[in-house]
């Protein structure tokens, strides 16, 4: 049964993801066993949450166990584990987060923090381990999207550093915590500089696969600022979909482009209505803005979210819809996007150090 093990595992290590093409035992390979009655357990780590080729990866696996004629009685259990890239020294301000992902637009009202709230808690409910930054210095509003927090934001035990607030399984910081209700934020480019450092260097994320940062609109300051202070894995660029939001959205594009920041796709949002009476779709704001745009930057469209009441009023009442209504059609567009950003981050990200199979027969 040993050396039938050993065969078991080596053909499954030689399976290649389908994603980025590697060898599953270059890292995502984990347990192999057999159990009393025959069946090949198989344990496989993939790359990001939601990971959308994985009946194919599994097609695979089973393939590779047709000559040992146990595809039939194949059981895999999949966990996660997201891989990414080392910073350069001159940028390692955030040495527990795997990835950040920045959530763009060129213009105001697209909907980009409602992406960004959704995207974040929606990877958490994928299993990924997630922290949200609101760098809106000017309007936050993170932390009205994400309701009451479970832990407010505090001075860690040492009192040397910031405890981020803690949202049913994510973590946030924003510059709301620490205003007045109503007050305004005046500021000048080098006082967010400044604060976003802060933030950066000075508050306790954890472990983290990925945070999400919420931009402000269009090309300023904070933009220009975190390109220059921390590793930026990719952007998401949110926009509507007529042209007067695409001329504005191709700006911010731009500016990621000179800051060498890969855009890891487009989301579409309020790209339709759905009468909830007759099912009939209506183009509010045109059609096909949203396509026409990753079509040009040859990049994914992650989604196409429709414009409903479910959205907004999950905002308002700090309840996500990803939460509040998970299986409608809002909430499911959004689990999208999130999964295919992810997807995006790894196929970028997709290293990581070697670990040994582990081998095991049970009788």
């Amino acid at each position: 049964m040993s050396d039938d093990l050993e065969a078991i595992a080596a053909a499954l290590a030689a399976v290649r993801d389908p994603a980025t093409e590697r060898e599953l035992g270059a890292g995502q390979l984990g347990e192999v066993r057999v159990d009393g009655e025959g069946r090949v357990h198989v344990h496989v780590d993939l790359i990001s949450p939601g990971f959308p080729l994985r009946d194919q990866l599994e097609g695979r696996i089973r393939e590779a166990l047709v000559r040992f004629e146990k595809d039939k009685s194949l059981v895999v259990a999949y966990g996660l584990r997201v891989p990414h890239k080392p910073a350069r020294q001159d940028l390692n301000r955030l040495p527990t987060v795997r990835n950040i992902i920045a959530v763009a637009a060129g213009k105001g009202g697209v909907g980009k923090s409602t992406v960004s709230v959704n995207t974040a808690m929606a990877l958490h409910r994928l299993g990924a381990r997630v922290g949200i930054l609101d760098a809106d210095i000017y309007g936050p509003s993170v932390p009205k999207m994400l309701g009451k927090a479970e832990v407010e934001t505090s001075t860690t035990a040492d009192g040397k550093r910031i405890a981020p607030a803690r949202y049913r399984g994510i973590v946030a910081i924003s510059v709301d915590y620490f205003v007045e209700p109503g007050q305004a934020v005046v500021w000048r480019g080098p006082m967010i500089h400044k604060l976003l450092k802060q933030f950066l260097e000075d508050v306790e994320w954890g472990e983290l696969d990925y945070l999400i940062v919420d931009l402000p609109p269009g090309t300023g300051d904070a933009q220009l600022s975190l390109a220059q202070l921390i590793p930026i894995t990719g952007a998401v660029i949110v926009t509507t979909p007529q042209e007067v939001a695409l001329i504005d959205v191709r700006r911010a594009v731009s500016m990621f482009q000179k800051l060498e920041v890969p855009i890891l796709g487009v989301v579409e949002n309020m790209s339709h209505y759905v009468c909830p009476a007759c099912g009939h779709h209506d183009h509010i704001f045109s059609s096909g803005g949203g396509v026409s745009l990753a079509r040009s930057l040859e990049v994914p469209l992650l989604g196409q979210v429709p414009i409903d009441n479910k959205i907004s009023y999950g905002g308002e009442a700090g309840v996500p819809v990803v939460e509040a209504a998970p299986e409608s059609a809002q909430a499911k567009a959004l689990i999208e996007v999130a999964a295919q950003a992810a997807f995006a981050v790894s196929k970028l990200s997709a290293t990581g150090p070697k670990r040994s199979s582990l081998l095991r027969t049970v009788n």
